[in-house]
């Protein structure tokens, strides 16, 4: 018996599916901005179907952070400002200062240069002339599958995020891969392209001084094509084990027997 295939979503259902998968990330995990959707296009590669506007001068956490705030927006190699995000990205090679390591000691990060220059040596990037242009918007705003779908907010939140992916991968220990450093650009954008899964990190000394990543606040991203399955998880984890946790009804019935001991 043949299987029937399922019909490839038209724009407008794609543009429909996000907004609702970002109305309801939004809702279950309580957080305060939208999820951004990340395009990492190919000299090939058409912007996504938007009215995204080109900027000038950003790092790539900044660019996000316009994002996570409604815009939709591009970014071509020579405008990204951050020298570590452009040699992640394959745009630039890294800077001697950063690839000896002393630029991080001169930002006071490390102590040795040659802990910063094994940090550098372990960074995840993309070849040269992979990505040509980087576009980012709020996920409700575009009707294409991201290429990675970041998503800022306090941990509590990112953790029933994770929690779904675990659903997701039958149980699977989930990971996190950081030199807590290049948060947004390698942990949270290129991990996930690359390896295809989810990354989590708990942010870096570069998007917290550049960007509004409150202390209260951390990082996380995953593929746009587990978009679909993500949601199902976190529909099922809200149905009780998310509202239940936030009730802590342990913690007060913990605090009620002390308070009956006094």
């Amino acid at each position: 018996m043949k299987v029937q295939e399922k019909a490839v979503p038209t724009p407008a259902e794609n543009l429909m599916n996000n907004a609702s998968a970002a109305k309801r990330l939004v809702e279950i995990l309580g957080i305060d901005t939208e999820p951004v959707a990340v395009f990492l296009l190919g000299p090939e590669s058409p912007p996504p179907a938007a009215p995204f506007k080109k900027v000038t001068g950003h790092r790539y956490c900044q660019l996000l952070m316009s994002a996570r705030h409604d815009e939709s927006v591009l970014l071509d190699p020579s405008e990204l400002a951050c020298p570590a995000a452009a040699a992640a990205f394959g745009f630039r090679p890294l800077p001697e200062g950063l690839a000896t390591g002393k630029g991080l000691v001169g930002f006071g990060i490390v102590e040795d240069p040659d802990t910063g220059r094994r940090m550098f040596e372990g960074m995840p990037h993309l070849e040269p002339g992979r990505v040509t242009l980087i576009a980012a918007a709020p996920l409700s705003a575009v009707n294409a599958v991201p290429d990675v779908i970041v998503v800022e907010g306090p941990p509590e939140a990112l953790m029933w995020l994770t929690l779904a992916d675990l659903n997701v991968a039958g149980g699977e220990r989930r990971r996190g891969d950081t030199a807590v450093l290049q948060a947004t650009c390698v942990d949270a954008t290129i991990i996930p392209f690359l390896e295809q899964r989810l990354n989590f990190s708990l942010g870096c000394y570069g998007c917290r001084e550049a960007t509004d990543l409150g202390p209260h606040e951390s990082v996380l991203g995953f593929p746009g094509a587990r978009l679909g399955p993500m949601i199902a998880a976190l529909e099922s984890l809200a149905k009780k084990a998310v509202g239940r946790s936030r009730a802590k009804a342990v913690l007060e019935n913990h605090k009620k027997k002390e308070n009956s001991h006094e």
